[in-house]
């Protein structure tokens, strides 16, 4: 506990050297780029940040730290991992604003996180969701459907109803072109009005935008730290409000629902943990946990609304600087979208690989290239990164 203290400290000195006010490029440089030798040790420009986040040098050290409590302790590493676990929750849920903890369950990823509640609805339950849903999502909505599990409705975000729907499957922060979807609240009071519940699709919009799924009184979220958090594949969640929590029940069970989990008791019916552990499962990937939890501290150390700012100045940066070397509209730019720009080009995949090849890491949805900048990124790496995306759309 105390080597996680001083780990942690690390980040709290870190954050604490740039000061209260708005980042600035120097203080990022000289203060936080160090917990990050490692990564910034690539050669590339990295502006696939909304894809898989850099992680921190401490990310690596804590999960040899859990790794080295099983060789050492075996069962006893068991209080270790589990308080693990709870931090983990009781971080996301200061993060997106859940009024407590438990509301959090681990999720391996968003997708388990939406399975989960798809298999705690009754009969043949009417969804509605958009066509801009992360693949994941789409597959999994649409083999429900087929196996007779859902009644499923999809149309453009802009054009979703909640009338006559049971339960609205909804990102914030659509994934292929970054748009915000407004109006969340309303559409919420709404679906709650037409007897429908909502889900929320969080994974671009917690860490990069601020987030109170309480005050949005929203029925369900689902999100993850494999991008903007830090916190690499696995570290994923599903929120479920108070009150459901206590009263859904899913099946995607298992031991750690149970109310007393050690006691190795069977009651009749089930009896069920309290509050959200109710929705837990099966033995926990443990090492997530330690995976997730530098990234997820740093995240909340700087705050999201720091993080939003710099990312907006450093988004308008290198827009100006595209359009100046290329003559390119790109879309993304203001505060009504996520953490990332785009440009729409046919052959948006041509060009990912053909800045690789120039040292630039982005990535293509469809016919968008994606371009992510953070605050391990200089002003002079995105302006030669617009000058390398300039040469390679001349082609």
């Amino acid at each position: 506990m105390a080597e996680m203290e001083t780990k942690g400290s690390e980040i709290d000195r870190a954050v604490g050297a740039l000061g209260r006010g708005p980042l600035e490029a120097e203080g990022l440089r000289q203060h936080l780029w160090p917990l990050f030798s490692r990564v910034r040790a690539r050669k590339d420009i990295y502006l696939a940040n909304h894809s898989i986040g850099r992680p921190p040098d401490r990310a690596a050290e804590d999960v040899r730290a859990s790794l080295d409590a099983w060789y050492r302790d075996l069962g006893d590493a068991w209080d270790g991992w589990l308080a693990e676990r709870e931090q983990f929750r009781a971080l996301v849920a200061r993060l997106v604003g859940a009024p407590r903890a438990d509301c959090i369950v681990p999720k391996t990823s968003a997708g388990q996180g939406l399975r989960a509640v798809l298999n705690a609805l009754s009969g043949e339950p009417r969804v509605a969701t958009s066509d801009g849903e992360f693949d994941s999502i789409d597959f999994i909505l649409r083999n429900y459907r087929k196996r007779g599990r859902i009644a499923l409705r999809v149309t453009p975000w802009r054009e979703l109803a909640v009338e006559q729907a049971e339960l609205i499957v909804l990102s914030s922060v659509m994934f292929r072109t970054g748009d915000r979807v407004p109006g969340l609240r309303r559409l919420v009071r709404d679906a709650h009005a037409a007897g429908a519940l909502v889900l929320l699709d969080v994974y671009h919009h917690a860490g990069v935008l601020p987030l109170d799924l309480r005050e949005l009184d929203v029925d369900f979220a689902i999100g993850g730290s494999y991008k903007y958090l830090r916190g690499g594949p696995g570290a994923c969640w599903l929120y479920v409000r108070p009150g459901l929590a206590e009263t859904l029940r899913t099946l995607d069970t298992g031991w750690f629902a149970k109310r007393e989990p050690f006691a190795y008791l069977r009651p009749e019916p089930p009896e069920f943990g309290p509050g959200g552990n109710a929705w837990l499962e099966s033995t926990p990937p443990v090492l997530t946990y330690a995976q997730a939890r530098a990234g997820l501290e740093l995240a909340l150390a700087i705050g999201v609304e720091r993080l939003r700012e710099y990312n907006l100045r450093q988004k308008s940066l290198l827009a100006d600087a595209l359009f100046r070397v290329a003559r390119v509209t790109v879309e993304g730019v203001s505060e009504d979208y996520g953490a990332f720009v785009s440009i729409v080009h046919p052959e948006a995949s041509r060009l990912v690989e053909a800045l690789a090849a120039q040292g630039v890491t982005a990535d293509a949805r469809g016919d968008r290239l994606r371009l992510c900048p953070d605050i391990l990124n200089s002003d002079e790496e995105l302006l030669k990164a617009a000058a390398l995306v300039g040469e390679v759309l001349k082609r």
